[in-house]
């Protein structure tokens, strides 16, 4: 397996190359640890969660979470778990506007991409930044934080942890 590298990045086993041109990372595709199907031998439940393959059709989740008991309750949010493998989750999160996630943290790196409406993410000791749909944001592993919605809003949470770290 070769990569296409830009020729001034700095990674360690590139080979050298000239200037306007690409160079070539050699990576060894049997010494990944990762393999395909993996996933589902972990899963007792809901094993299609770890396909190799997933696909989705965000806006037609986004409506089935509205039709669920979750999004009727006073929590005013619904969420489903999309994909579920031992080391990385994508979850899909509906908030009502004013609703709040109260503090928690992940022991592992984690992404919040925006989908609709706006939330606020409240770091402890920073300003809180707010997102709107099509914006990303990334925390490290650790962090306490608590996300507001300001809006009717949506998000995919993507939890990703150091390989078998992850909790079930």
């Amino acid at each position: 397996m070769s990569v296409a590298i830009d020729p001034g990045a700095d990674i360690p086993g590139a080979e050298p190359a000239d200037k306007g041109t690409y160079g070539v990372l050699i990576m060894n595709p049997n010494s990944s640890a990762c393999h395909p199907g993996d996933g589902t031998k972990s899963l007792n439940r809901l094993p299609y969660l770890a396909e190799p393959l997933l696909r989705f059709d965000l806006h037609q989740e986004l409506d089935e979470l509205r039709r669920e008991d979750s999004w009727q309750r006073e929590t005013g949010r619904s969420s489903k778990t999309l994909a579920k493998y031992p080391d990385f989750r994508i979850v899909l999160v509906l908030m009502k506007a004013g609703t709040l996630m109260n503090e928690h943290r992940a022991e592992a790196r984690i992404s919040i991409q925006a989908l609709r409406g706006k939330i606020l993410l409240h770091v402890p000791d920073q300003k809180s930044v707010e997102l709107s749909a099509g914006q990303l944001l990334t925390l490290d592993c650790g962090i306490h934080h608590d996300v507001e919605a300001l809006e009717e809003s949506a998000f995919l949470l993507t939890v990703a942890w150091p390989k078998g770290t992850a909790r079930s």
